[in-house]
């Protein structure tokens, strides 16, 4: 726990910055803080742990400093994770893992070759299927899905049908970090490499590659059959090492939010985009058109799993070029803002984008439907099932009309919620008896930010203002500012209880997660102690380790999955007394918490309820009072946080609506979002940078 007179000197001097120590009430207008100052008041010591872990001379070593930076983060109270996908009821016709399998990178969104099924799977044919993956496996039986259910009885699907709530905002996937953007594009490019449905790395658009004695030089052979089409089929040009040189430079120019992983990475990348470098010192070369080096600063045993990511993909360079598109820096930001000329991979035109995947994008029409259909000229087509992938628009606004339409044959998978009525719709009709599953927790973890450095309080236009004075405005930074605060907050957030307005009492603690990297995501290879000689066996798990350092840290949390790790009353309120004593006559209770839903989508808004229920009725009304926005159309609530461009156009005060999926296989994946200086992807949720 931070020394109370230090936080307390600290605290004041955020006052005065804010220019409020002697105004009076009447004269008082909120000003946003320094970016800077805040993190190292919230976040000051995590760099410096992440650098430590770094500098590791081991992997065990990194883990084990991976694990005490993860648990000053969550000490910190700045984010709490809250939930991971799947632990859900549904219903499904899309047979257990038939597509690319892995815990990071994009493959999992890769659905073409997905076996799906005409007809609902049956809850005792799924666990069937699930057996037989894991035999597979473990090296006992191959996993046929599609004779499994043929010999049932099952008939085939040949056109796989979803839902998108936000359409894609580009068509470059070498400009934007965005899932939204990413799962329609995943289906149109290739990458080097490929996991495929057991969780194996196989060759893609490189054959096969060599490492250099040292560790540090790979060299990927390029596959000589590979070429790019038009939306249409026609075939525009062969893929060659220099698309993908041209893909990463122009990544490293845009600075979409996928830079900051080959930071420290590649040989001269950082340098490039940062500070001006010569684009000649960056170790990404084609020696051929079928030969790309890349050389990297130091050896990193982890680097493979990182080519699954979107910024090792390829564009086609002389497209690219013809469409606009420039190299450098400061060239590329100059072309870009004129989209009169600068028109590649716009997402108004799906034809503005060549492609190099099985799928080719053939329709975008924003707020309706989005098709990628089949491509005859692809290398690999005869491993791709589906003649097409078709997304429908749907926010959420009409859960009867999804579940029915799934069941007339519409969809491939339904989730049912307690909320939104779908779960006793199954219940009624039988398929819940007969069909539902489980799904899959996964990798994703979702967390709720607190914005401790607010800085919009509406929309440009308007929309989801907060109700506010700006004394309260205030109050509230002034409060989140204080750990013991932050910390009251997040020990009294019922997640069980809010979760269970989607999931139902029955899964309500199925898909929780209490630490932003998955709790299992890697474990020690060798028996390894920390710097004060504390000894962790063989085969511990990162959690374990986790849980270690916030016990040190006599944090009250508790990290597996499948419970409600953080919410403690009790605590929530001590925390709450510390506060309340430490801040003084400095802010005047009760402190407003801005949180914004989206009033047509029921599980949002039922969630959003369920919040402002626990964290008044732990803390007490007198105390914290949350306040509901609503948000009225999806766009609006999109733009208030996941879409919000950086910390200060986050437009709340509690955010749990963003998540991040690991890219590569160190939980560095992870924890490198939070570092600070515009460096951290998801500080923009903590209101950052």
């Amino acid at each position: 726990m931070k020394n109370v007179s230090k936080f307390l000197s600290m605290l004041l001097a955020v006052v005065m910055v804010l220019g409020i120590a002697c105004a009076s009430a009447e004269s008082v207008a909120y000003v946003r803080a320094d970016d800077e100052d805040i993190y190292e008041e919230v976040l000051g010591d995590f760099e410096a742990l992440m650098e430590a872990a770094e500098a590791a001379e081991t992997i065990d070593e990194r883990f084990i400093l991976e694990a005490q930076a993860e648990a000053y983060l969550l000490d910190s109270a700045v984010m709490i994770p809250n939930t991971t996908q799947g632990g859900q009821y549904g219903l499904t016709r899309i047979a257990y893992r038939t597509s690319p399998y892995a815990n990071w990178g994009n493959d999992y969104d890769r659905w073409g070759a997905r076996v799906v099924t005409n007809e609902i799977i049956s809850t005792e044919d799924y666990e069937e299927l699930k057996e037989a993956w894991a035999k597979a496996v473990a090296g006992e039986a191959e996993y046929d899905a599609a004779k499994i259910l043929t010999d049932k009885g099952y008939t085939l699907a040949t056109n796989y049908r979803t839902f998108f709530p936000t359409a894609p905002v580009t068509l470059d996937w070498l400009n934007t970090s965005s899932q939204s953007d990413t799962e329609i594009t995943v289906q149109t490019v290739d990458g080097l490499v490929q996991y495929d449905n057991l969780g194996v790395m196989q060759p893609k658009l490189a054959t096969s590659f060599d490492v250099s004695e040292d560790g540090l030089t790979y060299t990927f052979h390029i596959r000589d059959d590979a070429k790019w089409f038009t939306s249409e089929g026609a075939e525009y040009a062969p893929v060659t090492a220099r698309d993908f040189v041209a893909g990463f430079r122009h990544m490293l120019d845009a600075q979409a939010g996928l830079e900051w992983l080959v930071d420290g990475v590649v040989v001269g990348a950082t340098d490039y985009y940062a500070n001006g470098g010569a684009w000649e010192d960056v170790g990404y070369v084609a020696a051929d058109d079928q030969t790309l080096v890349v050389t990297l600063e130091k050896p990193i045993s982890y680097f493979p799993t990182m080519l699954t990511y979107s910024c090792f993909l390829p564009i086609c360079e002389d497209w690219y070029l013809s469409h606009g598109g420039v190299f450098g820096v400061e060239e590329y930001a100059a072309a870009s803002a004129d989209t009169n000329t600068y028109t590649y991979g716009q997402n108004t035109d799906v034809a503005s984008q060549v492609y190099c995947g099985p799928y080719l994008l053939q329709k975008l029409v924003a707020d309706s439907e989005i098709t990628a259909v089949k491509n005859p000229g692809y290398y690999d087509a005869d491993k791709y099932v589906q003649n097409s992938i078709t997304w429908i628009y749907d926010a959420g606004e009409n859960p009867t009309q999804y579940y029915n339409d799934f069941v007339a044959g519409v969809y491939v998978s339904a989730g049912l919620s307690e909320s939104n009525g779908t779960l006793a719709l199954a219940k009624a009709d039988g398929n819940f008896d007969k069909n539902v599953i489980v799904t899959d927790t996964t990798s994703t973890s979702y967390f709720g930010g607190l914005n401790v450095n607010r800085g919009t309080f509406a929309l440009e236009s308007g929309a989801c203002a907060s109700v506010k004075t700006e004394q309260e405005k205030i109050d509230t930074q002034t409060a989140l500012l204080n750990k013991n605060f932050r910390k009251a907050m997040q020990h009294a957030f019922d997640k069980g209880t809010v979760n269970a307005v989607t999931r139902g009492e029955d899964l309500k603690y199925a898909c929780l997660r209490n630490m932003y990297t998955h709790p299992e995501f890697v474990q020690l290879e060798n028996a390894t102690a920390d710097q004060n000689g504390h000894e962790f066996p063989a085969g511990t798990m990162y959690g374990e380790m986790v849980q270690y350092y916030l016990d040190q840290l006599g944090a009250k949390v508790i990290v597996k999955d499948g419970v409600d790790g953080w919410y403690n009353a009790e605590a929530a309120q001590e925390y709450l007394a510390a506060a309340k004593e430490e801040l003084g006559d400095t802010v005047t209770w009760p402190i407003k918490i801005d949180v914004v839903y989206y009033g047509a989508n029921a599980n949002i808004t039922g969630q959003a309820q369920a919040y402002k229920q626990v964290i008044e009725s732990t803390l007490g009304a007198e105390n914290v009072v949350v306040n509901l926005i609503e948000a009225t159309t999806s766009q609006d609530y999109y733009a208030c946080g996941y879409r919000a461009s950086n910390g200060e156009a986050g437009n709340f005060d509690m955010f749990y609506g963003s998540g991040w999926g690991p890219d590569y296989g160190d939980p560095n994946t992870y924890l490198n979002t939070f570092l600070g200086g515009g460096a951290g992807y998801m500080t923009k949720v903590i209101g950052l940078f």
